[in-house]
């Protein structure tokens, strides 16, 4: 029997807590292959680095923010996976968008690739160099500019945190549109060059339609002023869509105006044990129904993503163990409301028997230690060995069969295969995890993994973007046509092709 909401409440047992989950690669660990080796890559038509390279970056950045030393440079090679890993020799740290144009300007004339980097928390290699690369983080470029509390925008610096930046607007009474497992180190223009999706998207849509306007720097130096702070300007094309998704390849994102939602008074988290995915769809669904507007956030775990998270973590399960588990966010404005709304659904669903079990909570701590459980897989993982990460968009009757399938397809050279992820917008992230890269594993998933989600009409990539990893598997979603205006605007916004190379285009184009 489904119990009232204050008594299942109370039977949330003690997770333990942790405050820091691991964002990082792990310094701890062995190198990976060079990226040019793993994956026989050759490398572009890029002139090298001389000493009168490094003369000119200090002469524009002083030498404590021009890096040469190859310690200091190593973690900035090596992707949050360490999956790819490139051997730059130089590192930059602007702290201005002058000072980015100019380097730019350099490296164009010189034909120097660089790799733009933030928080190096990609999933995708997207965010390290593949050779000699001139990486160009963006970490110092992290100044909030202004907060319009009436009109809820935000203007900052690509190199904010976003967690710094949703203590800054909570303050104030407001959100950021996005959150992500990885927010205490990724880096909002980060996020915008890849069009991150996260946990929010359900309620608050994708960043195409959150950033209101940029500033980037294209290749040769150039400085584009495409910020705005209204949420209607509709004066021609919209050139601030170009640099949202395109990873660093088109130009560089200094500085960006976003739209901030008002902060919900009032959230919900409940953690539900399902029997099937059947029954995990028909509770999604009626969420949609009954929950409608404050439903915020629903995410699916599998039975074998929760085990890893709190074996790894050393973390306990409010409830007791199911093949499905469905956490649910609501977030309004009036408390009684909501959670009147709430146990209404929860009840219908259990009378049902779609929810065999659950816990709900709105208290913060209690709130939070349920998201620690989803958020940790990731790294939980990670901390297994390798993991093969693929983030896929399928249609919900089809959504979970191809962890099943990929279960066989791999047997026992894998040490799991699960799936988690967004249902709430389609997106489900599968792992293949095993004690380091192995070449069989690799080929019996990929392409494998592309064509199944090609055949539903899915997309290769639902939120992490094409990065390194997937450009050759780009054609399973984009038609030739739609491929060839891509490399187009690549040829006309970067004609040397300095900016983030073998990223994004398939590398046969």
């Amino acid at each position: 029997m489904y119990r009232p909401l204050a008594s299942i409440s109370n039977k949330f047992r003690n997770i333990n807590n942790f405050s820091s989950i691991e964002r990082s690669y792990q310094s701890s660990k062995a190198l990976p292959d060079l990226t040019k080796d793993r994956y026989a890559v050759q490398r572009g038509d890029f002139s090298e680095i001389k000493n009168s390279d490094i003369k000119h970056f200090e002469s524009i950045l002083s030498s404590s923010r021009c890096i040469t030393d190859k310690s200091d440079i190593e973690s900035y090679n090596v992707d949050f996976l360490g999956a790819v890993r490139g051997y730059s020799q130089v590192l930059l740290k602007p702290k201005t968008t002058e000072e980015v144009s100019t380097i730019l300007q350099h490296c164009n004339s010189r034909k120097l690739a660089v790799c733009s980097q933030g928080g190096n928390t990609g999933l995708v290699g997207g965010s390290v160099p593949v050779f000699d690369e001139v990486i160009l983080s963006m970490q110092l470029m992290n100044k909030i500019e202004h907060v319009d509390e009436m009109a809820g925008i935000l203007v900052c610096q690509s190199g904010c945190i976003l967690e710094k930046l949703e203590e800054h607007v909570s303050e104030r009474g407001l959100c950021m549109p996005i959150d992500l497992g990885a927010k205490g180190t990724c880096h909002i223009g980060g996020n915008v060059s890849t069009n991150a999706g996260g946990l929010r998207l359900l309620r608050y849509g994708n960043l195409h339609g959150n950033v209101l306007g940029i500033e980037a720097v294209k290749a040769d130096g150039t400085i584009l002023d495409l910020m705005s702070n209204f949420k209607k300007d509709n004066t021609g094309y919209h050139l601030k869509h170009l640099f949202i998704g395109s990873e660093g390849t088109l130009g560089v994102i200094t500085k960006l105006a976003i739209a901030c939602p008002t902060a919900s008074k009032a959230k919900n988290v409940a953690f539900l044990g399902l029997e099937s995915y059947d029954a995990l769809l028909k509770t999604f669904l009626a969420a949609k129904r009954d929950l409608g507007e404050i439903l915020s956030a629903c995410e699916l775990i599998d039975s074998e993503s929760l085990k890893v998270s709190t074996q790894q973590y050393n973390l306990t399960s409010p409830i007791s163990e199911y093949p499905f588990y469905l956490l649910l966010e609501t977030s309004g404005s009036n408390a009684e409301h909501d959670e009147e709304k709430v146990s209404n659904f929860l009840e219908a669903a259990m009378n049902r028997g779609d929810i065999l079990d659950g816990t709900v909570s709105s208290e913060g701590n209690k709130v939070a230690q349920m998201w620690q459980l989803r958020e940790s897989i990731p790294t939980a993982l990670i901390k297994e060995g390798y993991v093969f990460k693929y983030d896929i968009s399928l249609p919900l009757s089809h959504f979970y069969e191809i962890v099943p399938v990929m279960r066989e397809r791999v047997g026992d050279l894998a040490i799991r295969v699960c799936g988690y992820g967004h249902i709430g917008d389609s997106n489900l992230h599968l792992n293949v995890s095993c004690t380091e890269f192995n070449d069989n594993i690799y080929k019996r998933v990929e392409p494998f993994v592309y064509e199944y989600t090609s055949k539903l009409r899915g997309s290769i990539s639902a939120e992490h973007g094409i990065g390194f990893l997937k450009t050759n598997y780009l054609k399973y979603s984009k038609q030739p046509e739609a491929l060839d205006l891509m490399k187009e605007l690549k040829t006309m916004m970067d004609p040397n092709g300095i900016l983030n190379p073998y990223k994004v285009l398939p590398r046969n184009t």
